[in-house]
């Protein structure tokens, strides 16, 4: 079964350790590697760009040192191929290559310049968390105390997104800032890796409004294997995280569910999910709950439909 994924934290890692070979299964610490992609027939892998919390004054340059990480150290000519269109998108899925798309989590070195936001967009970026889990010059971040909405900058950086083709990713925002964007957006949005709170009550899970409003516009829920946003006590089965897709579709988001694995953005796994090379055990679970169509659907067919309709055509 083909496989896209709608969030991994790759590129922190290889910045943070230059020596960090994506394509050396035998030394490579990463959850997800080449090998593990091709293993699981990944069509397509999401790469965010996160900058760790030990820079404390972000800027432009440090998207730049990621993107070139990305162009240097992913993709390569027969191996893997940048996509930034829907061309690209249909070449990875009806190919033997797979894809690898560029994102942003959190805005904070954008500075509501909207040249910025252009040459990230040139450059390839085509999905944007616009916080992480706190404050910017844009919106609150789902942990920040105040839990304030987007500022006016913010909102403009909405529009310019919905202008230029860049999608945008609620998984990180505050509630209040949540709905502010709902309200804003000409286009429909996403959640690339965020769970359902009433069945795990973490701050970065989504309430039941906010599930159906991403269903209304037809945006995407990208489940994740965080164990602490899966489980409380943060011990999570594999059958755990069943139980949040299974709650999704029974609030109509059959057609929304997607994966958003945050791979390589956590030190702790679910047992049998610990790297993108066992999504076979995933499938297993959920051929008890599901039919094959509706797996197809949750692992590659939703992100593709979505990304069909979403992505620039040139």
């Amino acid at each position: 079964m083909k496989v896209i994924d709608g969030h991994c934290d790759v590129l922190l890692k290889m910045y943070l350790d230059p020596e960090i070979d994506f394509y050396d299964v035998h030394t490579s610490p990463m959850d997800v590697t080449y090998s593990r992609m091709l293993h699981s027939n990944v069509k397509l892998q999401c790469f965010a760009i996160y900058l760790p919390e030990r820079i404390t004054q972000p800027h432009f340059d440090h998207y730049l040192e990621y993107i070139n990480i990305f162009y240097q150290k992913i993709v390569r000519s027969g191996l893997i191929q940048a996509v930034k269109t829907r061309g690209d998108l249909e070449l990875v899925m009806n190919g033997r290559v797979p894809g690898a798309l560029l994102t942003l989590e959190g805005a904070d070195a954008l500075y509501g310049n909207p040249l910025y936001t252009r040459t990230l967009y040139h450059l390839g970026v085509r999905m944007i968390g616009v916080t992480w889990n706190y404050a910017n010059w844009a919106a609150d971040g789902v942990l920040e105390p105040r839990q304030g909405g987007f500022t006016r900058k913010g909102k403009s950086f909405i529009k310019d997104c919905n202008d230029l083709g860049i999608l945008l990713d609620v998984s990180h925002l505050s509630e209040a800032a949540f709905w502010d964007l709902a309200a804003a957006s000409a286009k429909p949005f996403v959640a690339t890796h965020s769970n359902v709170k009433r069945l795990c009550g973490h701050p970065r899970n989504l309430d039941d409004e906010q599930i159906r409003a991403l269903i209304r516009v037809d945006g995407r829920i990208g489940v994740t294997f965080v164990p602490w946003f899966v489980e409380s006590s943060g011990k999570a089965s594999v059958d755990d995280v069943v139980r949040h897709m299974e709650y999704i579709c029974a609030l109509g988001g059959e057609r929304q569910l997607v994966l958003g694995s945050d791979f390589d953005g956590i030190d702790r796994h679910i047992p049998g999910l610990e790297h993108t090379g066992q999504y076979d055990r995933l499938a297993e679970a959920l051929y008890k709950k599901f039919t094959k169509e509706q797996i197809e659907g949750f692992f590659y067919k939703n992100w593709h439909t979505f990304l069909s309709q979403h992505l620039p055509i040139h």
